[in-house]
């Protein structure tokens, strides 16, 4: 059936609206989201923002799977548009400058060498102030996720780490957040696999599999599932780690995540991708 654009209207419930454009996102349909955003107006301000803000945060999410920087546009535009000190909106901009962070000369790297040290500082406090006024739990626990990766990732400090890996897996089952639980327990499991608690982080890594799954995340299963494959191998089953990893290429490389693509033939060819990369 053909629609004539030019005369049809239709009309659909904000929040409808927000949960398919989300949706689709988390199932890596992000331009298919991204599409549908963008063709949406609305009269109401608090409406259009809100817009604004989800395209941002879709847009956070197709960067991190592909390795574009597509959020950095989107993010100025939702900023003009939400008062000062909205909490969603400072929160995309945390995600946004973590990642950005993380990378130096163009690749991921852990630890706080070859980073601005007051940037990374200002990260820090930028995280701890977003979970001290979240509006709610689940906001709250989010906010402690993502201190937890700051300070996994910039700092190197485990042991703060996991305090806040543990406090947004308690907001995430009181808030009933399945994504936040499977964030937490895929970083939760990966101390775990460090510690040689290969056990622990094998239940871990399989709640997170299926809660990621269950809430529609294709990319981040796909990832989970990497993990899996590496705890396979390190138990003595390469051949099963190696069919696993195999499909997780295929899948990534068809949604176009080709980070992740790229991250499973290394693991076919030897690496580890729970290991950090090299630090001068």
């Amino acid at each position: 059936m053909t629609i004539d654009t030019t005369v049809a209207s239709l009309t659909v419930k904000p929040g409808e609206l927000l949960s398919a454009a989300r949706e689709l996102g988390l199932a890596g349909r992000w331009d298919r989201a991204l599409a549908l955003l963008d063709a949406a107006t609305a009269d109401a301000p608090e409406i259009r923002s809100r817009i604004l803000l989800t395209a941002a945060q879709t847009a956070l999410e197709k960067d991190w799977f592909t390795g574009g920087d597509s959020a950095r546009a989107r993010l100025a535009v939702a900023e003009r548009e939400l008062p000062d000190g909205d909490w969603d909106v400072d929160f995309a901009r945390l995600r946004h400058t973590y990642r950005q962070l993380l990378l130096v000369d163009g690749a991921p790297r852990f630890g706080p060498a070859g980073k601005d040290p007051e940037a990374l500082g200002t990260l820090c406090r930028r995280a701890e102030a977003l979970r001290d006024r979240a509006p709610d739990e689940g906001r709250r626990g989010w906010a402690a996720m993502y201190a937890g990766l700051v300070a996994d990732n910039h700092f190197a400090d485990r042991a703060a780490a996991h305090a806040c890996y543990t406090a947004a897996l308690d907001a995430a089952e009181s808030a009933g957040d399945p994504l936040l639980a499977r964030e937490a327990l895929r970083h939760l499991g990966d101390h775990d696999h460090d510690a040689g608690e290969d056990g622990l982080a094998l239940e871990r890594w399989r709640r997170a599999t299926a809660l990621g799954a269950g809430a529609g995340a294709v990319p981040g299963t796909l990832s989970q599932q990497l993990l899996l494959a590496v705890l396979a191998r390190d138990t003595g089953d390469p051949a099963g780690a190696a069919a696993l990893a195999a499909e997780v290429a295929r899948w990534a490389d068809a949604l176009g995540a080709a980070p992740l693509a790229a991250q499973a033939r290394a693991f076919l060819s030897g690496a580890d991708p729970t290991a950090p990369p090299p630090t001068p």
